[in-house]
């Protein structure tokens, strides 16, 4: 990246001159990169500032230009809160929202999606694997049933790039994001996936002027996170055994450590997830104490667009928990840099701030 915050700084719009085509060049390469990542054509991925814009962008713009042909539009209550809060703002404008229930595993019913779908849905949105659990949503029955009916599935696929392998085609979605810092890239640079042939998907853009992006997302292109972004895609795909291998044994680790002696339980799928993310229930403490008491160790007790909010997790709470198992349960996931001894240290760290928390209120 660095070369374009300094030497290669061009305006990668600016056409008319050398320094202009190498910063589009650069750009091209890095959407190249996006796409054979993701198994689609180049021409197929629009450059955002992450997965919320592309979740907005993909939401509303079906929405506006397929509200001739129908106002209903289906999610599940375990949804990333961009998707939800986009489907509640339509839902203020006159559009139809179902959001379907899952099981305790966080999975769903796909009987109730096919009861669920009429002549007005145009569009049903699920996520590739959740943001707090971990937990794959099985995409490809849910986009068969939904193309059945003739409606679009776009799909939030934030959380698998490098975890797991993304194929457009295999997964049948029409639209999906990705963002680049859940890969190791950038903050601040995601991509929107539209599919241009059967069907051929429009959208109708929510930023205007300037007609960036095929006139679908206006703006001067941020290159450096662009080009970034472009190399955490490539080195996901180069690295992807060795990473998933390393999580799948790292979290295991994690998890059998901390789920012995009934100290915890794991929350969600345990067949059915990504390997690298866990969400685990500590019963009779409560998370945020739990993590105030360890501010070394990186952890969470919801998504961190939702660490704000002071109420409980609302993916724990749709998967059927109690608000004090809500208040009980963490996050916490492995990377590519994790080492044994790190995890051998947080379990250690977790395992006496549990039993304190605990032999403190028996006092």
């Amino acid at each position: 990246m660095m070369p374009y915050f300094s030497d290669q700084f061009a305006n990668a719009a600016s056409s008319t001159h050398l320094q202009g085509k190498q910063a589009a060049g650069a750009v091209e390469e890095s959407r190249l990169r996006i796409a054979n990542c993701i198994n689609c054509e180049p021409n197929e991925i629009i450059f955002t500032s992450g997965s919320t814009e592309s979740i907005n962008l993909a939401i509303s713009g079906v929405a506006e230009i397929y509200k001739s042909k129908g106002n209903h539009i289906i999610t599940w209550a375990t949804e990333h809160k961009a998707v939800l809060e986009s489907c509640a703002r339509l839902q203020e404008k006159g559009f139809e929202i179902s959001v379907l229930p899952v099981n305790r595993d966080g999975l769903p019913d796909l009987d109730i999606l096919k009861n669920c779908l009429s002549k007005e849905t145009i569009l049903v949105c699920v996520m590739m694997a959740n943001n707090e659990t971990g937990t794959l949503m099985p995409v490809r029955e849910i986009a068969d049933i939904a193309h059945s009916h003739g409606a679009l599935v776009f799909c939030d696929a934030t959380q698998a790039p490098g975890k797991m392998r993304i194929n457009v085609q295999d997964a049948g979605a029409d639209l999906l994001c990705i963002s680049s810092h859940k890969m190791y890239g950038p903050k601040g640079c995601g991509a929107l996936f539209l599919r241009r042939k059967n069907p051929r998907v429009k959208i109708t853009p929510l930023i205007v002027g300037g007609g960036h992006e095929n006139g679908l997302r206006s703006g001067t292109l941020n290159v450096p996170a662009i080009v970034g972004m472009g190399k955490a895609a490539l080195l996901c795909a180069e690295k992807y055994w060795e990473d998933t291998s390393h999580f799948s044994e790292m979290r295991t680790l994690l998890e059998q450590i901390l789920t012995t002696n009934g100290r915890g339980y794991v929350n969600g799928s345990i067949k059915n997830r990504v390997p690298n993310t866990t969400n685990i229930c500590f019963p009779g403490i409560k998370a945020s104490e739990l993590i105030s008491k360890i501010s070394t160790l990186s952890m969470a007790t919801g998504s961190a667009c939702s660490s704000a909010l002071p109420e409980p997790s609302h993916v724990l709470k749709a998967m059927g928990l109690s608000d004090a198992e809500c208040y009980s349960s963490v996050r916490l996931s492995v990377g590519r840099f994790t080492t044994r001894e790190e995890i051998m240290l947080a379990v250690d760290l977790l395992a006496k701030a549990i039993d304190s928390l605990r032999k403190k209120l028996t006092l």
